[in-house]
């Protein structure tokens, strides 16, 4: 396992989330198959919350009757493509739906493993006291986080409302699309992030956008994956031709379409660099090469691989049919033979294939630095 960690602070603590009640409509949602995403067939999700807590989990004051219902339908509304659902923001491509959810855990299982049982590295004071969790997706995170600190008042945020209705009671979910300006107050100790990969249009700006919104003194910590798979069998020598290169390229090309590069992790020290640039101090960032399969002797790394090949194994149809279909403009089934060709080699223990995960914190200047 490559580690390139500039030190080795001692981590502490996770964060919480709070109860939501969501359930589905019931009726049919055709496939759009390789309709426009602009154009999209839709279905609704309905809450049984009243106005001043839809408010609430948007983080905005109620202004009536009519902010309400738009906010209710852009919280609720999602796409079905190709048998998956999507949100209904055009330009998010991962799935929404319980099998890309079941993924998510996988993910979060063998991520807090690789990190030693730990939920993050930052070296954050005892009991943090406001936690903000970018992306939370189901928002298993926020949920440990709020369960292993009770005194912090965890908030998770999603574009999605996917979370379970019984959480800590001091962990709340609010639904909105983060690359808008942000209405929470500029007072949260750590700011907690991962696996944003081509979900922000302009990184520089959201890296100031959080920076203003920590308490000085406050941490903020990401994780990202460099998306093209590597092989230890071949190393550089890996052919141009290997479905791994033309993985990487379609999919850097796809993001790159979007307007929402993939690069993050690509590069020397590049997140740590920006972090700086900022305005963050005491930057630290650790890089693992992950195995996917259980093809590692250590016994610990052979059980994250095994769950790390699960993981893939169940989301990557998930990651790759709306930005192979939507984005590139595949049809449907040389997409699906293309992610058929990646799985098997994923599966092939002979490749001995990592994927490269880096975290990367930093803390907010105190008033007197």
């Amino acid at each position: 396992m490559q580690d390139t960690e500039q030190n080795t602070p001692e981590a502490t603590g996770s964060a919480p989330a709070g109860p939501i009640a969501i359930e589905p409509a019931t009726g049919n949602s055709p496939d759009v198959g390789t309709e426009p995403v602009s154009s999209p067939e839709t279905h609704f999700w309905r809450t049984n919350l009243n106005d001043d807590e839809l408010d609430s989990l948007a983080g905005t004051e109620s202004d009536g009757t009519n902010s309400t219902a738009s906010l209710a339908e852009s919280i609720s509304e999602y796409r079905r493509i190709h048998g998956r659902t999507y949100t209904q923001k055009t330009d998010y491509w991962g799935p929404n739906d319980e099998q890309q959810n079941e993924g998510l855990e996988l993910e979060h299982y063998w991520e807090t493993l690789l990190l030693g049982d730990k939920l993050f590295l930052a070296p954050l004071r005892e009991n943090p006291g406001k936690v903000l969790d970018v992306g939370t997706g189901t928002g298993i995170w926020a949920i440990d986080f709020a369960d292993e600190f009770p005194a912090s008042d965890v908030i998770g945020v999603d574009i999605s409302p996917i979370q379970p209705s019984w959480v800590p009671p001091n962990c709340r979910f609010q639904f909105d699309d983060v690359e808008k300006p942000w209405t929470w107050s500029p007072d949260f100790d750590f700011i907690h992030l991962r696996h944003m990969e081509a979900c922000i249009s302009d990184w520089p700006a959201f890296y100031d956008q959080i920076y203003a919104h920590l308490k000085p003194g406050g941490y903020f910590e990401m994780k990202d994956f460099d998306i093209e798979f590597r092989s230890q069998a071949y190393g550089d020598d890996l052919p141009e031709d290997h479905i791994y290169r033309r993985w990487g390229k379609v999919f850097f090309e796809a993001a790159n379409r979007l307007g929402k590069s993939m690069d993050q992790s690509r590069g020397n020290h590049k997140i740590a660099d920006s972090l700086r640039a900022a305005g963050f101090v005491d930057v630290v960032e650790k890089t693992w090469s992950v195995p996917i399969g259980g093809w590692a002797k250590d016994p610990v790394l052979k059980e994250i691989g095994q769950c790390n090949l699960e993981f893939h194994d169940e989301s990557l149809e998930g990651f790759s049919m709306f930005l192979l279909t939507q984005v590139m403009g595949w049809e449907r089934i040389p997409a699906a033979v293309f992610v058929a060709e990646c799985r098997k080699a994923l599966k092939d223990p002979e490749l001995r294939t990592v994927i490269l995960l880096q975290d990367v914190y930093g803390r907010k200047p105190g008033n007197s630095e």
